[in-house]
């Protein structure tokens, strides 16, 4: 079994709380440990921050999560005019801002970056999942 969501979001910072809280509710009805969710959530948080402040000129983002197994698969469409993420200069000690892409990379466990033709960017984050003893996702995930 595949368990998908997906939602296009206006770029609005209202949006972000929307499918953190469905994605958090899917994975805690499977069963997956509260740590990994919290992992899950601020990767996601981040990323849809980074499409709402970096992005244009759209109105709307696309935000897909998928889980198979024991991995969480999150998207984040835009379409705004891309990025490099090596020329991303890291921030300084202290700073309060422009930590999203260390913090997405310390937490995911594979993140892609990929440009797309028709302008726009996708982040691509992937998290293995860890379930609590008895939870319905292994025996779910394996059909």
């Amino acid at each position: 079994m595949e368990a998908t969501i997906a939602l296009r979001l206006p770029r609005d910072a209202a949006s972000v709380p929307v499918i953190r809280q469905m994605l958090d509710g899917t994975l805690r009805s499977l069963g997956v440990e509260p740590q990994v969710r919290d992992d899950i959530e601020l990767m996601l948080t981040e990323a849809c921050a980074n499409v709402i402040k970096h992005a244009g000129p759209s109105d709307d983002y696309t935000v897909s999560a998928t889980v198979q197994h024991d991995v969480c698969v999150i998207k984040v469409v835009d379409t705004g005019d891309g990025f490099d993420p090596r020329a991303v200069l890291e921030p300084e000690p202290g700073a309060e801002y422009g930590r999203g892409l260390q913090i997405m990379r310390a937490l995911a466990d594979d993140i892609r970056f990929t440009n797309k033709r028709e302008n726009g960017a996708v982040v691509c984050l992937e998290k293995r999942l860890r379930y609590t003893p008895g939870a319905a996702g292994p025996p779910l995930m394996a059909s």
